[in-house]
């Protein structure tokens, strides 16, 4: 089995990824990961199923699985180029606009040094690269110590942590977009 990264750790990986052109008949074992074209086609019958998964490409609208969001286990984004970032822009709205809970996983071309940003937008699993090392790329998450910006793995900016920080009793000061105290 492959290995891939999971909630920081390396673990095999045992779910079966179809390919974009799959039809219904190619699912034999479960888990199994099927194309979003798959999944809109026969998403009744595979519903049925309980360990199934959908994958997107980088033009899918994750829009698409809005109503299935509460059932699915796993969603998982693929990345074919290591520069095409449109999945970092699915995985949040995934996470944020859909409220996605289940695993969320990144899969294709993925690098080491993608991983502390993937995990900054909702991804908590990741399929490295044929060939890389995911020992190794383990580290990668500790890269930064932090980052100015929300995000879905933190989402308070740093200006407004360090508010919540400063005030009395370490509760939140009631601020405006700027970040100064309102009376």
């Amino acid at each position: 089995m492959p290995l891939l990264t999971k909630d920081r750790t390396v673990v095999e990986d045992r779910w079966t990824l179809l390919p974009d052109t799959a039809a219904l008949a190619d699912i034999t074992a479960a888990p199994t990961i099927a194309p979003l074209a798959l999944w809109l086609a026969a998403r009744d019958a595979l519903a049925a199923h309980a360990d199934i998964g959908v994958w997107l490409k980088p033009a899918d609208d994750p829009d698409a699985l809005a109503a299935d969001v509460a059932r699915l286990p796993l969603i998982a984004v693929d990345f074919p180029r290591f520069g095409d970032g449109r999945g970092y822009s699915s995985a949040r709205l995934l996470r944020e606009k859909y409220r996605f809970g289940g695993e969320l996983r990144a899969i294709g071309e993925i690098l080491r040094d993608q991983l502390y940003y993937l995990r900054q937008c909702g991804f908590d699993t990741f399929a490295l690269a044929p060939g890389r090392n995911v020992a190794e790329a383990l580290v990668a998450f500790d890269d930064f110590s932090d980052n100015y910006q929300a995000t879905v793995a933190q989402p308070l900016p740093l200006f407004r942590r360090r508010l919540q920080a400063a005030s009395p009793g370490g509760s939140p000061a009631s601020t405006e977009s700027s970040g100064r105290s309102v009376s």
